[in-house]
């Protein structure tokens, strides 16, 4: 029977459908879509390739193998059993249902990002030697595939993950990855960069891993100056001391304090410079300390889209009243602080014009 948009429907044994590589590796609780696909039946068809592979539904093919069906109804969908694709049509399917994980976010991503690029580049040779209105095998009357602009792979695919152009979180948890795997790196890198990524699995921020991972990249690099026997004694000593006194300072000093102390320990050491510290003390005694204006922007960039990954219906009952005060306070105090943000800038923006 056909159906929709190029689509044949048809019966297929559960057993036949491949599911292959998939970018998500956690299904979440399928007890709730168990459930009401013993209820309602299957409400959406399970899309797949002509030779069987799975395009979209692996949750739902997940709850029917679960509930120990043979068959199941599918959608077969010529035109996209290209890995590229699959990959857009694997990451439609997740925008609709239940979201990916920012490490199998970073993973599409990085797979669509080197696709596009490939994808824009063929296209782009091609063009040298066809007329565009000709036909072939890179597009065709019926179902051409999709078509990117060169050079901006980056934005493209992070567009499509995530609703948005900024790739920056998708591409550092993708160099914490590298780094994680890079045997060249010293031990220590390597392990540094594996704990972050658990934390950022975790639910914890990329930014503040981000910057501890370059932190150790510091240090690292501390460690190698000290064991160079290459290097003049001073020279080694000092770069012992410093790595010494940053591993001292790790225990209390934030993410963002700890990479910029790194980063000025071993621009003394290989360049001899010293490097300018912030000095930072309360306007009136008693009062909290300003913070610089980098604080402030490394701080929003971390909260970016947090709300995304928590659950209200979760979060208000569970928190005690003292949270709940604070979260109150805090929310209160960044309207306030917006306004009044706001306000200035409009007053510069006045000036200026």
């Amino acid at each position: 029977m056909s159906a929709p948009d190029g689509h044949i429907e048809l019966e297929r044994t559960v057993d036949s459908i491949v599911v292959g590589h998939r970018h998500r590796e956690d299904l979440g609780d399928l007890d709730p879509l168990v459930a009401s696909i013993r209820r309602d039946g299957l409400l959406q068809p399970i899309t797949i390739t002509p030779d069987g592979h799975l395009i979209c539904g692996a949750r739902r093919l997940a709850a029917i193998k679960r509930l120990g069906w043979k068959t199941v109804n599918v959608w077969v969908r010529s035109g996209i059993s290209d890995r590229l694709g699959r990959l857009l049509a694997e990451q439609d399917d997740n925008l609709l249902h239940k979201p990916l994980t920012q490490l199998e976010s970073a993973a599409l991503y990085r797979e669509l990002k080197t696709l596009l690029a490939e994808d824009a580049a063929r296209r782009q040779e091609a063009t040298r030697f066809h007329p565009t209105e000709q036909g072939g095998e890179d597009g065709g009357a019926n179902l051409a595939p999709p078509q990117f602009e060169p050079g901006k792979a980056r934005a493209q695919a992070a567009q499509m993950v995530t609703g948005r152009n900024s790739y920056t979180t998708l591409e550092r948890i993708g160099r914490l990855e590298e780094l994680a795997a890079d045997e060249t790196q010293p031990e220590q890198v390597r392990q540094r960069a594996a704990e972050e990524l658990a934390v950022i699995r975790a639910g914890g921020g990329v930014v503040a891993s981000h910057q501890r991972i370059n932190a150790e990249l510091s240090l690292a690099e501390l460690d190698q100056l000290a064991a160079d026997t290459a290097q003049p004694a001073g020279v080694r000593e000092r770069a012992r001391m410093e790595a010494a006194a940053i591993r001292e300072a790790a225990q209390a000093e934030k993410a963002a304090e700890l990479e910029r102390l790194a980063t000025d320990a071993l621009a003394r050491v290989k360049g001899g410079r010293k490097a300018k510290r912030e000095k930072l003390t309360p306007v009136v005694p008693g009062e909290p300390m300003p913070f610089p204006l980098r604080v402030f922007v490394l701080t929003w960039d971390e909260l970016d889209g947090w709300w995304l990954h928590y659950d209200p219906a979760e979060v208000g009952p569970a928190l005690t009243p003292e949270q709940w005060e604070r979260f109150e306070a805090t929310v209160t105090g960044t309207l306030a602080f917006a306004e009044a943000s706001r306000a200035a800038r409009d007053h510069r923006a006045q000036d200026i014009a």
